[in-house]
């Protein structure tokens, strides 16, 4: 497939299917990330089973790659890390690519900010549209010496620091990706770091620090971690991700006579709010097995369809669910009633603005809805008519879109969908396993 007509892959979803069977989503994205960044920076050998192979964990081991480390796999889901320590890290001879990930780009400036080199991290169009400044304004109050192109985007300009200091810093805004970037300046800065979130995110770093032996104290919504730990190899479990599974746990609520089961998914309680909406909404949801590994809770899920009731979705529940709202606004539609969602501004610097871009496939599908600054209203029971959808190349977009045929009148076209690769390889193929009519061309 060449490269412009991959570029413009378009995805056409057949009215009707139901989903059934067992089936199993690819590694988490967040864990797959900062295994490769915690296993480079321990001393020893890191392995990793259930590893992601989306195009965006791989632009992280890559970077690393570039960085010196020697990095074995990824083959079938097994990662080999040999760690070069807290400050065995090289300088790279080229600008390091993130590719569309905005989690590699704000994780890896925070790690980098503290380097004795100078580097250069960009990405491809979308993820140069996209806010940097929240990671390097509190990364320059530690010492740090950053620049970025108009506007605060990227590229992204590192220059060698020798050493950070501590920072007690509040998050303006819940955003788990500038914890985690402070979090990792902050094993190397002298003294203690300590972030306080306005709500409480996914917590991946801090559970994998200690996996890694580095102390983390947690009071509430405080987070303390004391620069000059070094860091121990441990083997990681990658979860089934939630945020893949999302797709299918809407798919199989909305479409009668679903019955379908999810093996292995993480239930980190910091993720996990995309099964209280959904609850809330009156989804039928189990967990028939749950289990510990690595520090990360996993559970097998049981969904069936049934009816689902508009909402207000309680602004909690909000950072827990961020990037599961383009799945929640296509049950929302499906649901009898009026869905509210406030407090969500952080979806409009997505790889897209989630909210507008989700306003303007369900309107392309007969369904009304009212955009907030913050959110969307979305009224729901009357059914997905056909139509063409633009996800603008937001992998959430168009999978999203591609459950709402379980529940169309007609056929719809998805537009621009080679981002799908991003976090979910094998998509088209999983989803047709479980009984969604779908193909790509």
């Amino acid at each position: 497939m060449s490269e412009m007509k991959d570029t413009m892959q378009v995805y056409h979803a057949t009215p009707g299917g139901r989903l059934t069977g067992t089936i199993r989503v690819p590694g988490d994205k967040s864990i797959s990330h900062r295994s490769i960044m915690l296993g480079a920076l321990a001393e020893g050998v890191t392995e990793v089973t259930g590893f992601l192979e989306g195009e965006d964990a791989l632009a992280t081991m890559n970077v690393f790659r570039a960085l010196g480390v020697q990095i074995e796999g990824p083959e079938q889901g097994r990662v080999t890390i040999h760690g070069v320590g807290l400050h065995g890290l090289k300088a790279p001879d080229m600008a390091l690519d993130c590719g569309n990930s905005g989690t590699s780009m704000r994780l890896l400036a925070g790690l980098l900010a503290a380097q004795p080199f100078d580097c250069t991290l960009t990405g491809d169009a979308s993820l140069t549209q996209r806010p940097m400044a929240r990671v390097a304004d509190p990364l320059r109050l530690m010492g740090a010496r950053l620049e970025t192109a108009a506007g605060g985007r990227p590229p992204l300009k590192i220059y060698g620091t020798p050493e950070l200091h501590g920072l007690t810093y509040t998050l303006p805004m819940a955003s788990a990706q500038v914890k985690s970037a402070l979090l990792l300046a902050g094993l190397y800065a002298q003294g203690e770091t300590v972030i306080t979130e306005p709500e409480v995110t996914r917590d991946h770093t801090e559970r994998m620090f200690e996996g890694f032996g580095v102390p983390v104290r947690r009071e509430g919504r405080t987070i303390r971690v004391t620069g000059g730990h070094g860091l121990h190899a441990t083997p990681i479990e990658v979860p089934g991700d939630i945020s893949s599974a999302a797709f299918f746990l809407v798919g199989a609520c909305i479409s009668p006579g679903s019955d379908l089961r999810l093996q292995s998914v993480g239930v980190n309680p910091t993720r996990t709010g995309i099964l209280d909406v959904l609850r809330l909404m009156g989804a039928n949801l189990e967990i028939e097995r749950s289990w510990i590994a690595g520090g990360e809770p996993l559970a097998d899920l049981r969904v069936r369809a049934t009816p689902l009731r508009g909402i207000t979705i309680p602004t909690e529940l909000v950072p827990l669910a961020i990037d599961e709202f383009p799945a929640l606004f296509i049950a929302a539609a499906c649901a009898e009633g009026r869905t509210i969602l406030r407090g969500a501004a952080e979806l409009r610097v997505k790889e897209s603005d989630r909210i507008q871009v989700m306003a303007d496939g369900l309107k392309a599908l007969g369904i009304y809805t009212e955009v907030l600054p913050d959110g969307l209203i979305i009224e729901g029971g009357q059914g997905f008519g056909s139509g063409t959808v633009e996800s603008h190349g937001d992998h959430r977009i168009a999978m999203s879109f591609s459950m709402a045929a379980l529940c169309a009148q007609g056929p719809i076209e998805i537009r621009d969908c080679a981002n799908v690769a991003t976090s979910f390889p094998g998509f088209v193929s999983l989803a047709c396993a479980a009984g969604l009519n779908l193909n790509a061309s």
